[in-house]
């Protein structure tokens, strides 16, 4: 809250570019005062909620509760099975190489063979795509894999 003897239109305008909630200009009654401040006082008390959720096309996907829902029917993952929609989600339908997600899979440099992000894969694509017509977990042959509703 800025009090300010300033009135312009500019000063006031730039104390709410720069942050200010609320702008008292010199003199004011101790009254307002007092009830612009309980006002600031609860907005702050109403809890920002942030919801942290990827969606594609029916796919939601909630990081902070590593939950995930179809059609609005909750999907049962593994924790590796959670960190590799994550890895697909957070690439916004880019391909990513069976490389790329075995290193993110992984949080360490590991030796698997491509056949073990295939397995991973196979199992998230029964899960998600299994019975429902669109399917999201897609394959560009020769490159590796991706999340997208487009054909």
């Amino acid at each position: 809250m800025m009090l300010t003897a300033f009135s312009e239109i500019e000063d006031k305008l730039s104390s709410f570019d720069n942050g200010a909630d609320d702008y008292l200009v010199k003199p004011f009654h101790f009254e307002e005062l007092y009830a612009r401040v309980q006002s600031l006082l609860r907005r702050k008390e109403v809890p920002q909620q942030i919801e942290n959720k990827i969606v594609i096309k029916d796919l939601e996907i909630f990081e902070e509760d590593m939950k995930v829902f179809r059609a609005g029917e909750e999907i049962k993952l593994t924790p590796k099975e959670f960190k590799l929609i994550l890895i697909l989600a957070h690439a916004k339908g880019k391909v990513l190489s069976k490389q790329f997600i075995a290193e993110k899979l992984w949080d360490y440099h590991i030796e698997t063979n491509q056949n073990t992000i295939e397995v991973y894969v196979n199992f998230l694509r029964k899960k998600i795509d299994k019975d429902h017509e669109i399917k999201l977990l897609r394959t560009k042959v020769g490159y590796g894999y991706y999340l997208s509703d487009q054909e």
